[in-house]
């Protein structure tokens, strides 16, 4: 295999210059040394070896050499972020939640997809809703690290769909959304499995999930959660069987609204369900709170309140019109969000305590709706 040697331009002074390898050497390396030399190399540094043959640019395919990488740096090379995508803008803001400031970063993302709608992401995969020119009948998946995007043809048409929400693993993603695809009385479920390029359908739920447009399905240990609509349920569709299940855990009473959001609880790794809504009467909530399933024991369990300041705050700026509020997990934190606000209400799982994210000094005091925010946590083993 011909690998190339790539030579910086900088020239050290004779006192302090190396002997330079000989390129033989380098040409006899086992492919394992090298892989673990190139696993040592900032990832910056690393991106722009790429470019010098194919080889270097396949490993970043490769998930063993992935999971080399990654176990090699401490730290993780990546920050986690709170992305924040407005329809008025080409651009994306960033909120850097491991040291908690707002960072001045422009996502290397392709012309076209500039003023395209963003559904959701996972990993370093950002999924659109339709491409330029292509008629709407099209999701396109873009990779963020390898810069590469794939089309990902609509499985009917007609395909007005619902609850897009994008899964990686280490060996792909999959596509899930709900849509009455070409018939108008029946709702179907529909996923995408990135290893076999291909739709499969499956039979939707019986009833209406959830009030807000903006809620993704949650992912928990293979399936995806939801909640319907009043009378309140949670119901799951497991990914690999296409089966729903109704949850028989009784939820709280004189809820007015229910968000669901994923990730890890009392036990190290250990991921569980949690729950935020309101609590009130003729649709107005008086309080809101976050539960936690408690598997064992059956039942929600009461984990805190919202300070009542916070909790007026965020139901005016939502003008008590819940489907505007949408909430997900991101490192440790209960997300709260509402679509006409550009501040988030987050709750630190271990510290209890709720807080709001900082508005963006780069936003336009003009953009009075619109907001959608994603958890934004790049990882290696992003594929397209």
């Amino acid at each position: 295999m011909e690998l190339a040697i790539v030579r910086s331009n900088h020239r050290s002074s004779p006192a302090t210059s190396t002997p330079e390898m000989d390129r033989r050497i380098w040409r006899k390396l086992p492919i394992e040394l090298l892989e673990r030399i190139l696993s040592m190399l900032p990832f910056k540094t690393f991106l722009y070896l790429r470019s010098t043959c194919k080889y270097f640019r396949s490993l970043i395919f490769s998930p063993l050499f992935l999971s080399k990488y990654a176990n090699s740096l401490s730290p993780s090379p990546f920050s986690s972020f709170m992305l924040l995508s407005h329809p008025q803008s080409g651009n994306y803001l960033l909120y850097d939640t491991v040291v908690n400031t707002w960072r001045d970063i422009n996502l290397p993302l392709i012309d076209s997809l500039t003023f395209t709608p963003l559904l959701c992401i996972a990993s370093c995969l950002l999924c659109f809703s339709a491409v330029p020119d292509s008629s709407n009948s099209a999701f396109c998946l873009f990779n963020l690290l390898s810069r590469t995007t794939r089309l990902v043809k609509f499985p009917e048409y007609p395909f007005a769909f619902e609850y897009p929400t994008l899964i990686t693993n280490s060996s792909g993603y999959h596509l899930f959304c709900l849509s009455s695809g070409s018939a108008s009385s029946h709702l179907y479920a529909y996923v995408y499995d990135s290893r076999v390029r291909r739709w499969t359908r499956y039979d939707g739920f019986h009833r209406t999930l959830g009030d807000s447009y903006l809620q993704q399905g949650v992912l928990l240990n293979g399936s995806l959660y939801f909640v319907t609509r009043e009378p309140f349920a949670v119901v799951n569709f497991d990914l690999h069987t296409g089966n729903w299940e109704t949850s028989d855990v009784d939820l709280p009473e004189e809820l007015t609204f229910v968000r669901l959001a994923a990730g890890n609880g009392k036990g190290e790794g250990a991921k569980t369900l949690f729950m935020f809504g309101g609590i009130g009467r003729n649709g107005i909530s008086r309080s809101m709170k976050v539960w936690e399933l408690d598997v064992n024991e059956r039942r929600w369990m009461e984990m805190q309140s919202v300070p009542e300041m916070m909790c007026k705050k965020l139901g005016s700026v939502c003008y008590h019109n819940y489907e505007h509020i949408y909430c997900f997990w991101h490192q440790g934190m209960i997300c709260v969000c509402c679509y006409t606000w550009p501040e988030v209400l987050y709750y630190k799982i271990s510290r209890r305590t709720w807080h709001w994210m900082p508005k963006s000094p780069s936003l336009p005091d003009k953009w009075s709706c619109g907001f959608k925010w994603f958890s934004f946590v790049p990882e290696l083993y992003a594929f397209v």
